[in-house]
């Protein structure tokens, strides 16, 4: 469980940098108006300012050292039942996500869609499981 913890943990960090990225550039897309079809659905000029990809860079980023460090792999916080709460709050807006992804976005014809439904909702929710296993590690 510890196992399955720690990469969900090594997972959200890796999306919390792609997002603190995601403020000053649109890698690994070619331009701005492409990251904003593909990553939210959007136009460009309806894309998160620079301010709001931080906020949730930041969130993300503590999700992780939470579910890290529940799993073990990151060093303890006190108190410790703060951090079982916190990942058990990460799995389930993850796993909101996710469900709220397939019931709304993924019907969607788009490129935005297509991503919900094949990468963005199924990770979502694989996510949650890996939470749910560092929760019980």
């Amino acid at each position: 469980m510890a196992v399955v913890g720690s990469a969900a943990a090594f997972v959200l960090l890796m999306i919390g940098v792609l997002h603190v990225v995601w403020m000053f550039s649109p890698w690994p897309f070619a331009t701005p108006a492409e990251m904003a079809r593909t990553v939210a659905g959007v136009e460009t000029d309806a894309m998160p300012t620079r301010k709001e990809t931080g906020t949730v860079a930041v969130l993300i980023l503590v999700a992780a050292c939470l579910v890290g460090t529940r799993a073990g792999t990151a060093g303890a916080v006190d108190p410790f039942r703060l951090v079982s709460i916190g990942t058990w709050g990460v799995a389930a807006v993850l796993l909101g996500r996710g469900a709220i992804g397939f019931a709304v976005f993924s019907p969607r014809k788009d490129v935005f869609g297509r991503m919900d439904r094949w990468v963005y909702s199924p990770l979502c929710v694989a996510l949650a499981g890996g939470c749910v296993a560092a929760a019980f590690s």
